[in-house]
Parts: structure tokens; sequence; C-alpha cells
């Protein structure tokens, strides 16, 4: 390699440096520029803060690259599906930024065994080995947790940081998209997040959260993967294809 290309290569590395420093987060997508007050905001900064001896005092997760993989997925305007998780799984080598997704080769949780369980029945799609839901989130399916990170070992432990609130108006945003979009709510996490929608204009589809122990007071059967799916065709969507694999 040229010493011309090794330059050129390094002042570009400096530049990103330069850029991601001055906007704090960079996406690389549409979501940049919906996001850019947000970032810009003291609630931000106060998270950041946070955050920073947070990563440095304990093991979070996931790791602070992967903390915005919902955005970088699945841009702003190719959003087709919201589905909504409380905060990210806290055990090794699980979060990856997307609610309910874990990484390859990782056992799948039991809330994801359900949803796979509730797919197969609704769509008939048999459950993947995998629980890498990144296809999903490629074609259109925003995976969004509520609360961005979390302590190991200690569920909702970051529930109280700020997130809460940045998510909110993260949500704000996706509902004053014109295009309709259906935002799926399971738990009663996700519920409370409804009055944040506007109704009028997306589809609201909610029930009990996929755990063991609540899948049975109405998660099975809701029947949500079609539903959603029936919602785009008839606004001219393409239908979202839940293969995982």
């Amino acid at each position: 390699m040229t010493s011309a290309i090794l330059l050129i290569q390094s002042a570009k590395m400096r530049y990103k440096t330069r850029i991601t420093e001055e906007k704090m987060v960079v996406i690389g997508n549409d979501w940049d520029e919906k996001l850019s007050s947000l970032f810009s905001s003291e609630l931000y900064a106060n998270i950041r803060e946070f955050l920073k001896k947070e990563y440095s005092a304990h093991v979070v997760y996931p790791s602070m690259y992967d903390i915005f993989n919902a955005f970088k997925y699945t841009p702003y305007n190719k959003v087709k599906a919201v589905i909504l998780g409380q905060d990210p799984y806290h055990g090794e080598g699980q979060a990856h930024g997307l609610c309910f997704s874990v990484k390859d080769g990782v056992a799948l949780p039991p809330s994801l065994v359900n949803i796979y369980k509730e797919m197969q029945s609704d769509l008939g799609i048999a459950p993947a080995k995998s629980g890498c839901l990144t296809k999903w989130a490629e074609n259109g399916v925003m995976l969004l947790n509520t609360t961005l990170t979390v302590r190991a070992g200690q569920a909702n432990s970051h529930s109280g940081c700020g997130w809460q609130q940045f998510t909110d108006e993260v949500i704000k945003i996706l509902s004053a998209r014109e295009k309709p979009m259906v935002f799926i709510l399971w738990g009663g996490n996700a519920r409370s997040k409804k009055k944040l929608i506007d109704t009028n204009r997306h589809l609201v589809l909610e029930c009990a959260h996929p755990s063991p122990l609540s899948a049975y007071n109405g998660f099975f059967g809701c029947k949500h993967f079609s539903k959603t799916n029936d919602f785009l065709v008839a606004h001219g969507e393409t239908p979202i294809d839940w293969h995982v694999e």
C-alpha cells in the first residue's frame, strides 16, 4: 500500500473521528437528521455522562458500539413496524442493540422461543435455530428497547438514567411520520407507550408479553405478524418477510 493511500485513509479516519466527536453519535442514515436535536439536548448529555461512568466501573450491555443498532439497521423512512421491548438482555453475550434478539450461537431466551411459537401458529414459519433478528430489522421491523442499556445481571438498572424519556421522543418522531406503520406493544411497559402514538394514522397492536409468565394471557393467538402484514398491504406497502433464516 503506497504512502499516499495511507495518508488519505488517515485523513478520512481523523475526519470521521472529528465528526463523531462533534455530533457524539453518527447513525449513518436518515435517523441522524431526525435525532440531531435529541443528541444535542441536555437529556442526552446527562445520559452520556451516566454511561461513561457505568461502562468504566461495571459490565454493561450491549457493547457501547451496539447501543443504537435499532436505528442503524432500520432507517426512519424504511420503518414498517416497531416492536417495543423493555431493556436489553442482561446476560453475557446476549444483547446487541435489538430488542428480543440475541447474537448468533446464543441460546434462545424463553420470550423469543414463544415469539417463534406464535409466528409458527400464525404464519406457518418453523422456529429458527438462530435468535438473531437482524433480518427483521433490515426488512423494516424496528426492534426498539425503551431503555437502551443495562448493567450485567441487573434488569432495569438503567431505566432511570433518562433512556425512557429519550425513547419516548423517538416514538413521537415515528408517530409523526405521515406514512403509516404498525406499533407492536407486548406487555405493560410497551403498552404504556400507546398514548404517544397517533392511532388515527398508525395501527397499534397490543397484548400480553411473550414471557412464559404471561404468554398464555393473550400473547399466544394474537396473530400480530399476519395482522401487521394485512395492514401494510392495505396501505400499499410490501409485507414483511418474517423468516429469520
